[in-house]
């Protein structure tokens, strides 16, 4: 017999089971980043050995930092997620300024980013809709900067406004669609793994005519991987590793959203933790073995120069032809059209739980007949369409090269350094409510307490460094965005109290 969902107080309910859960873990994480990030990661580190490493020490991070925020989850499975977690370890500015940071650009940002991926696959299969089509041209702002709607950003508005929609209509509607193309998408990642690693191997790939852990034995250099960067030798490549982690760490850090819904998920001090543990470890399976099967296919050149770095479309294209290209780019189209919708599902129940606190905007606290926070959906939309606009002017373009690039991808390369930071808070969140809530009802702890938080936080901590070291000026604009919420946090709050004043 089916159980009956729970209503929550606040007109949440309870709907969504462990398979469920799970999906929307999976889901949130593939995304388009496998399809391509290896290709910067692969020129970064210079041989094949450091790049599957790059993305096993990824996924330690994303296994260490899930077994951590298992036991929040667990213990305080309300809307929000990570956002109630840093409120109530360090307070309700802390929690703000990830919020803040969340719609600012990091949840807005990789919606946007993503929506752009899958229009951009759906012009393999219709050439008219391309960066350069455009239907408004782009008009210059100030600065190195403009604004356009071409036909690739027209499309991916309309993804953005079309999963808006959906999940407007209920938590069911938005479930359906989750676990349909995660199943779809997890299936395409599965095929392409299964034929790398059964058919590739051959004489020219990367993992047998290349060395695996020697890069200057590859032709490579720290300098020609970073132009300008001063440090050599072993040093150097320890740096460049880091910095090529960033795209395997983006692919995965998405594991997180599912804790956003945390009131909506049946019988969550259980459900919950076993979705991050179970939908993290299996996608960083799959993560290292799709980046074994590139290494078995590719040369590591092919690889390293993937056009448009697309490496998984190159995989297909090597095996099969035409034909195996078009059946990856439908693949990658399948993956980012259910990412988009986790991504969407999940971020807008943080900023109904911040208006919840006072700390939003108002209307975005409500919900709707259908008992979805359909206001937060809407204000996420609006700026998640507005982030599809903008474009970077790119100077000194090559000859016959658009000359324009989107600006929301150079957002999204700012805040790495500051979303490192709120991943450390978050792990550490794990030993400071140990310490001021020892009595609270914990369903699930940390295995490995203290071990893995410490490991968690050492590797989170050597990459801001890193980051901090390699790109100082990107770093800093990542942290200025964070502190920008600062202001708005304090205008907010004397908002709030003067209203229960009133």
């Amino acid at each position: 017999m089916e159980s009956v969902p729970q209503k929550e107080d606040h007109g949440l309910v309870r709907r969504l089971g462990p398979l469920d859960a799970s999906m929307i873990v999976i889901g949130s994480m593939i995304g388009s980043g496998i399809f391509i990030t290896s290709a910067e990661s692969s020129r970064l580190t210079g041989a094949p050995g450091w790049l599957i490493l790059a993305w096993a020490v990824a996924g330690v991070m994303t296994i260490t930092g899930a077994l951590c925020c298992s036991e929040l989850a667990a213990m305080m499975p309300r809307a929000g997620g990570v956002y109630v977690f840093l409120r109530e370890a360090y307070g309700p500015s802390l929690g703000f300024l990830f919020g803040w940071t969340l719609f600012l650009v990091i949840q807005t940002g990789t919606i946007a980013a993503v929506a752009i991926a899958f229009a951009k696959f759906t012009g393999v299969f219709a050439p008219a809709i391309a960066a350069n089509h455009y239907l408004v041209r782009p008009i210059h702002l100030l600065g190195g900067y403009a604004i356009s709607l071409s036909t690739e950003q027209l499309v991916a508005v309309a993804l953005i406004l079309l999963l808006t929609w959906t999940n407007t209509r209920g938590l069911e509607t938005g479930k359906f669609v989750q676990n349909t193309f995660t199943f779809a998408k997890t299936a395409a990642l599965l095929a392409l793994i299964v034929i790398g690693l059964s058919l590739g191997w051959k004489p020219e790939s990367a993992a047998r005519s290349s060395a695996w852990w020697n890069s200057w034995t590859n032709g490579w250099t720290p300098q020609g991987a970073q132009p300008g960067l001063t440090a050599v030798g072993a040093f150097a490549l320890i740096l460049l590793f880091g910095k090529a982690m960033v795209g395997p760490l983006f692919a995965q850090t998405a594991w997180t959203n599912v804790t956003f819904i945390g009131s909506e998920v049946r019988d969550p001090g259980r459900n919950l933790a076993r979705a991050l543990l179970g939908g993290c470890a299996l996608v960083v399976v799959l993560y290292v073995a799709a980046n074994l099967a590139y290494v078995a296919v590719l040369p590591l050149s092919e690889i390293q120069h993937a056009p448009q770095n697309r490496v998984a479309v190159a995989v297909m294209n090597s095996m099969f032809g035409r034909p195996g290209a078009l059946a990856m780019a439908a693949a990658i189209m399948i993956s980012t059209f259910g990412c988009n919708n986790g991504l969407i599902l999940a971020g807008a129940r943080v900023y109904y739980a911040m208006a919840r606190d006072g700390l939003f905007f108002r209307r975005t606290a409500t919900i709707n007949r259908h008992d979805v926070p359909s206001a937060a959906l809407i204000a996420q939309a609006i700026w998640t369409v507005l982030l599809t606009l903008p474009r970077t002017i790119i100077p000194n373009p090559a000859p016959g090269a658009d000359p324009y690039g989107n600006v929301y991808t150079q957002l999204l390369e700012y805040i790495v350094s500051a979303d490192l930071v709120f991943y450390v808070l978050l792990v550490v969140a794990v030993i400071v409510l140990r310490k001021t809530r020892p009595e609270a009802p914990r369903p699930y702890r940390t295995w490995g307490y203290p071990v893995v938080p410490i490991v968690s936080v050492v590797l989170a901590a050597f990459l801001i460094v890193d980051l901090a070291w390699l790109a100082p000026t990107t770093s800093g604009i990542g942290y200025l965005f964070v502190l920008s919420g600062i202001p708005v946090y304090f205008i907010w709050r004397r908002g709030f109290a003067a209203d229960r004043s009133a």
